[in-house]
């Protein structure tokens, strides 16, 4: 594997990358930062969930000259969920080095984006509908541009924003690098490469085939308002001898670990803010077994050397199927099977979808338990201690006690009455967690050949990226309501 320190980075950005977590680089990231350092053009041929924003990101950031207050980079992408995380990997990774970022999408003030413009960002990231309406308004100039990159150029495609994209390519100089990342590559997309970029190097990265043989796999669909108590149960019914919960923020994380933490389940958090000593200081207790449950995010459990652990349960399910298939590798290990629970909300079903794609194992359906079923589950797991208690422990100071009480009562009483003094009844504290925004809807690989491009006005201005978002987002509402229903 290739580590970014051999990269040939600024020590600002190794420090950047370092900071994020992120220590060897994935295949799209070691073949396409070292080309794209050199300035040459680049077609980049990967999935989702391939690493491909920091692929892209990192020769953005290096050469980027802070002094200069003019926008040297460009980035296009389909959908304004998109726009904004790409944004904000773009911070982290040019954090060390104080370089400006701003994105700009249908949907938002407009004028709130000419303000921040005038505050002279050095890269833009946006839909192609509102940076062609900055560019209009003449509030976006690209005379200095020095890198552009389409981002899922596919989905573009799709979603009908090539002559948006076509217009914005006749505004930016001629000498420039432009980077083109698409899933798949239809020949108008290979058009655009041909007229726009200048002998490009393509890059092809086939994820590879992911397998998870002995790690049972579930999901529950459940909407968020819902996700603890169900998670609570779950826990109840299992009986983990050691759990992961993987939650997709800092502050998910913290949150679910004091919840836990009030239902009377041994559960602390790991994620990035913390120290290297109090990460390992947690990390010590989890393999020694006194904590019972650990809550992390994927950045915080990257490169987790844990056997034992039985149960892994997605809190959120991950953006890619790269990170799900690391998350639930934790369990499983050394040929013991495991059981990896993943909780997904209704509008997020495409992102299951993927992940079976890619897994090439379909996920069986699982249906939220019960309090009821939370009280069974404990009730037998403390059968179970009782049993073993009785096959591990000397009891023969026990026994003279055990031949009164059975003179005072009935057997079957006594031992009922042992097991609920043993058994952990589930717990109902109310808890307070925060609601995250869902993963943006996306479009299913199976409909992209029904896709109906977007008619492009030469006269229309504004927010026709958010327009066409809305209607495009109405028509994956059906579609996946009869996908559901199949």
């Amino acid at each position: 594997m290739t580590k970014f320190k051999d990269l040939n980075l600024s020590e600002a950005t190794l420090k950047a990358i370092d900071k994020m977590g992120f220590e060897e680089a994935t295949p799209i990231q070691a073949a396409t930062i070292p080309v794209g350092l050199e300035g040459r053009d680049i077609i980049g041929q990967a999935q989702t969930g391939t690493g491909k924003t920091t692929a892209f990101g990192i020769p953005m950031i290096e050469k980027i000259d802070t002094h200069n207050n003019s926008i040297q980079g460009l980035i296009i992408a389909p959908t304004r969920e998109l726009a904004i995380q790409v944004s904000e990997e773009l911070y982290k990774i040019g954090g060390g080095k104080r370089v400006g970022i701003l994105a700009v999408y249908g949907g938002q003030d407009i004028q709130r984006q000419i303000r921040a413009l005038k505050k002279r960002p050095h890269i833009i990231v946006g839909t192609p509908g509102r940076i062609l309406d900055h560019i209009n308004r003449k509030t976006l100039k690209l005379d200095h541009l020095q890198t552009l990159v389409l981002d899922e150029a596919d989905e573009m495609l799709n979603m009908g924003f090539i002559q948006d994209i076509e217009a914005i390519l006749s505004h930016v100089p001629t000498e420039r690098q432009t980077l083109l990342f698409s899933a798949t590559m239809p020949k108008q997309i290979r058009a655009i490469a041909e007229r726009f970029m200048n002998e490009p190097e393509t890059i092809r990265v086939k994820m590879k085939e992911m397998t998870v043989s002995n790690i049972d796999q579930y999901f529950v669909k459940v909407q968020q308002r819902d996700k603890f108590d169900v998670l609570s149960r779950l826990i109840d019914v299992h009986s983990p001898e050691l759990a992961i919960i993987f939650g997709r923020t800092k502050r998910r994380v913290d949150e679910l670990a004091n919840a836990l933490s009030l239902r009377g389940y041994q559960a602390e958090g790991i994620h990035g803010d913390l120290s290297q000593a109090k990460r390992l200081t947690v990390l010590k207790r989890f393999k020694e077994g006194k904590i019972d449950v650990l809550v992390a995010t994927d950045v915080a459990a990257r490169g987790l050397d844990i056997s034992g652990v039985t149960h892994v349960y997605n809190y959120d399910i991950p953006q890619d199927p790269e990170s799900y298939v690391h998350r639930i590798g934790r369990t499983g290990r050394a040929g013991k099977e495991g059981m990896a629970v993943t909780f997904v909300e209704p509008r997020e079903m495409s992102y299951l979808k993927e992940v079976e794609r890619t897994t090439k194992k379909r996920m069986t359906p699982m249906t939220a338990p019960t309090w009821d079923d939370a009280l069974i589950g404990q009730q037998r797991a403390a059968v179970t201690e009782l049993e073993e208690s009785v096959a591990k422990n000397d009891l023969s100071q026990y026994k003279t006690f055990a031949k009164d009480l059975l003179d005072q009562y009935d057997a079957e009483q006594l031992v009922a009455a042992a097991l609920k003094l043993i058994t952990k009844e589930p717990d109902r504290t109310p808890v307070r967690i925060t609601s995250e925004a869902s993963l943006p809807q996306k479009r299913d690989s199976f409909r992209s050949k029904n896709a109906n491009p977007r008619k492009s006005n030469g006269n229309r201005q504004g927010n026709r990226s958010s327009s066409n978002n809305r209607s495009y987002n109405r028509d994956r509402k059906n579609t996946r309501r009869k996908f559901s229903s199949q």
